[in-house]
């Protein structure tokens, strides 16, 4: 039996002298950053500035691939049966990194059990915009359209999951309408329909929207975190408007595989958020809506536990469905 300990006490040591000699040569080639959304979408857009900054910090080349579909589900996943080496990472959203757990039938991994989080670095919202030709010149002149016309309009999202998503549903929970839920796989494609008329109201990035409303493609309604933000001054929140309190941003994190060496999640931890801190990414953030979050490795992963079980009530609430 003192043998059998003997051993195992051994055999632990030798484990943790090797995953500390990993670490401290750790990264010794290029980390991929797999972005589970579209190209071109909010998650893209703050995930290549951000790779550059991490690279520099690093002193490795970090790159970013692209896996959208199934609400992040699939690009998620990627990284969750990954090596558990810190060369495969994800950045993740509160859709595939909660929110899913409850909206999916099933899932391909436990995001609380095959994923160690890295660091929190950013909330961005949303902003519910219309094609100019849906008579609708306010949040309020919205809600009576639909109140006096249910399920004749839809409303595209950047995927089943998204705050976008849920986001609407919660929308409209909160003011007794009812409009048909259009998922596509990021916001490009859907800002892409709603430009053309295929679908009359879409809920979106502000990265992603703004220009389109500054160039009069779309007309912003409503915003949906709670202040106001700087990129669209003038348009008001859905809370001032038609549902007091209503808050839906995105939070933005890295995650990578289950059972990679703390070590290694602490030195990605550490160069996260010094990237964060800098005023590159504070002015980069601020482009797409956003603001910085920053949360160390064991704040991140105590954090995503609280809100796995409030955005399953949330989806619980509203009976969202992935579509």
């Amino acid at each position: 039996m003192k043998r059998r300990h003997a051993v195992a006490a051994l055999s632990f040591t030798l484990l943790a002298l090797t995953q500390a000699a990993a670490a401290q040569g750790y990264p010794s080639k290029p980390i991929r950053l797999v972005v589970p959304f579209a190209a071109g979408g909010p998650t893209d857009t703050l995930a290549r500035g951000f790779a550059v900054q991490l690279g520099e910090t690093l002193k490795q080349q970090v790159f970013v691939e692209n896996k959208g579909g199934a609400g992040g589900n699939l690009g998620v996943d990627v990284v969750a049966k990954a090596a558990p080496d810190g060369y495969t990472i994800a950045l993740g959203t509160n859709g595939p990194l909660a929110g899913n757990l409850a909206l999916f039938k099933s899932m391909p991994y436990d995001p609380a059990k095959d994923l160690a989080p890295i660091a929190r670095i950013a909330i961005v919202p949303n902003v519910i915009a219309v094609n100019p030709s849906v008579p609708a010149k306010s949040m309020g002149e919205l809600v009576a359209l639909l109140k006096a016309h249910p399920d004749e309009y839809s409303f595209a999202s950047g995927g089943n999951g998204t705050t976008s998503h849920l986001g609407g549903e919660y929308l409209k929970l909160m003011t007794g309408t009812r409009m048909t839920h259009v998922p596509y796989k990021g916001d490009a494609p859907g800002l892409v329909d709603t430009i053309g008329g295929q679908i009359p109201i879409i809920i979106a990035s502000l990265a992603a929207t703004v220009p389109y409303v500054q160039s009069g493609k779309l007309r912003a309604l409503a915003v949906t975190s709670r202040n106001r933000v700087h990129a669209l001054q003038d348009v008001p929140t859905v809370a001032e408007t038609v549902v007091p309190n209503f808050d839906f941003a995105a939070w933005y994190g890295l995650v990578a595989p289950a059972g990679t060496p703390r070590e290694i999640v602490q030195k990605l931890s550490a160069a996260s958020l010094q990237v964060v801190a800098s005023k590159q990414m504070t002015d980069r953030l601020a482009t797409l809506g956003g603001v910085p979050a920053p949360m160390g490795a064991d704040e991140f992963t105590a954090y995503i536990k609280t809100e796995i079980p409030r955005w399953g009530q949330i989806i619980k609430q509203t009976g969202a469905k992935a579509d």
